[in-house]
């Protein structure tokens, strides 16, 4: 049997606790030490969304410029970003005091809905010295593409200094539709032109564009589309053969510019697809310039798109040197509907009079009496239409374009530009 003596003293029951204490010291002294080498204060790391934008995040500035930089340019002209960050092609900025010589950087960008795991490793040379870097991330570029809806991303970066985790920072930002194109944005009192970001809806590679193209032949008011080849006639013929073809398409003029864009600082415009055109037969006037442009790329001709305050319209040279210009007001194409037409069709092929006099002031007094005298068939009556309305559209817009010619030429000017898509093809790429 084992005795259990109790402490017959209060002396010995002090004896039992600071034994006990000095066990305890000696375990607390054999535990690592837990403090860190680097001070985050000293090191003062930063995480900056360039201003600009405003906490919005622009898929369509994303995908046009991922294989490039672009300089934006502001209302007086001159190249610069309207913000603080260099116009390096990046909207991020990171910066940071070496708290040593010669000591390693290392930034990781965590995975988030909209970029894979992101890390920049740099080398600073000098201790007490300040350095920024303007970071890419690894976008997710196929889920850019089918964001439609806006929403919110959160971005963290986390900042290590020779291995050792300093400081973690985070970004709350609202991304928008890559439907959502910014046209310009304010920043400390100077507007950023982005309208040059049109040409990142034409898109020349467009699966639907073959069979459109097999579609063209097949109408046959063009034997071969041979972009520049048999000259400025045949160019002209060739966007003729487009020119009825959205017209027989019954791609009618709609308008949804608005978007939900909450920066006051933000002029933006939702534009459309070339396969949402395709498929909703609807455009207004940004929508329908690059449809067509996407096409005429396409066949080897060179597309310019005339922005104006509050409109748009198309142009191609009629020449490879581009030495003749034509222009085509694209919305006139909304002026009839031929598949409308079609369904009214009596048993004969023949119009309803109420329809027939949708088209008949787009008629000479001669195609109107062979209509009437039964000479002149739907197909045909179609092909005059179609010709009549293209020599409108060639003209429409002739006026403006002469009078606000030196303005399209200044490149200082923002308010009227005239954007070459294949020379913007060298920076900016197709959204979608």
């Amino acid at each position: 049997m084992v005795r259990i003596r109790h402490p017959k003293s209060g002396q010995a029951l002090l004896s039992i606790v600071l034994s006990a204490a000095v066990l305890l010291l000696l375990a607390a002294c054999r535990q690592p030490k837990t403090n860190k080498m680097f001070d985050p204060r000293q090191v003062a790391f930063g995480v900056q969304y360039d201003p600009l934008f405003d906490n919005q995040l622009y898929p369509s500035l994303i995908l046009a410029t991922n294989q490039t930089s672009i300089e934006r340019r502001t209302e007086n002209g001159k190249s610069a970003t309207g913000s603080p960050l260099p116009a390096t092609g990046s909207s991020f900025a990171v910066s940071l005091t070496a708290p040593a010589d010669n000591s390693v950087l290392r930034i990781v960008v965590d995975s988030s809905m909209l970029n894979y795991v992101t890390i920049i490793q740099e080398i600073l040379p000098r201790r007490g010295e300040t350095y920024t870097f303007t970071p890419s991330l690894k976008w997710k570029y196929d889920i850019l593409r089918r964001l439609r809806q806006p929403g919110t991303v959160d971005l963290t970066f986390t900042c290590y200094i020779n291995d050792e985790e300093v400081d973690i920072k985070n970004l709350r930002l609202a991304y928008r539709s890559v439907n959502e194109c910014p046209l310009s944005l304010l920043y400390e009192g100077h507007a950023s032109d982005f309208r040059w970001l049109f040409a990142a809806y034409v898109n020349e590679d467009h699966p639907y564009i073959a069979q459109i193209l097999s579609d063209i032949l097949a109408q046959g008011n063009v034997s071969r589309l041979s972009g520049y080849q048999n000259g400025a006639q045949a160019v002209r013929d060739q966007v003729f053969a487009v020119w009825y073809y959205v017209l027989d398409r019954g791609i009618a003029y709609s308008s949804i510019t608005c978007t939900s864009n909450p920066s006051p600082r933000a002029n933006v415009q939702h534009i459309r697809f070339f396969d949402e055109v395709y498929d909703t037969r609807q455009a207004n006037c940004v929508d329908a310039c690059v449809f067509f442009a996407s096409i005429l790329r396409k066949i080897g001709l060179k597309p310019v798109i005339f922005v104006e305050p509050c409109h748009a319209y198309l142009g191609y040279y009629t020449d490879k040197n581009r030495k003749n210009i034509a222009l085509l007001e694209t919305t006139i194409t909304s002026w009839v509907n031929f598949p409308e037409l079609e369904r009214s069709l009596d048993e004969q092929g023949r119009l309803p009079e109420a329809q027939f006099e949708k088209v008949r002031k787009y008629l000479s007094d001669n195609d109107v009496q062979r209509y009437e005298e039964g000479r002149l068939d739907f197909a045909q009556l179609k092909r005059a239409v179609a010709r009549s309305l293209f020599d409108k559209a060639t003209e429409y817009d002739r006026e403006t374009y002469t009078a606000n010619r030196a303005h399209f030429a200044d490149t200082a000017s923002i308010t009227y530009q005239q954007l070459d898509i294949e020379l913007l093809r060298k920076q900016v790429q197709p959204v979608n």
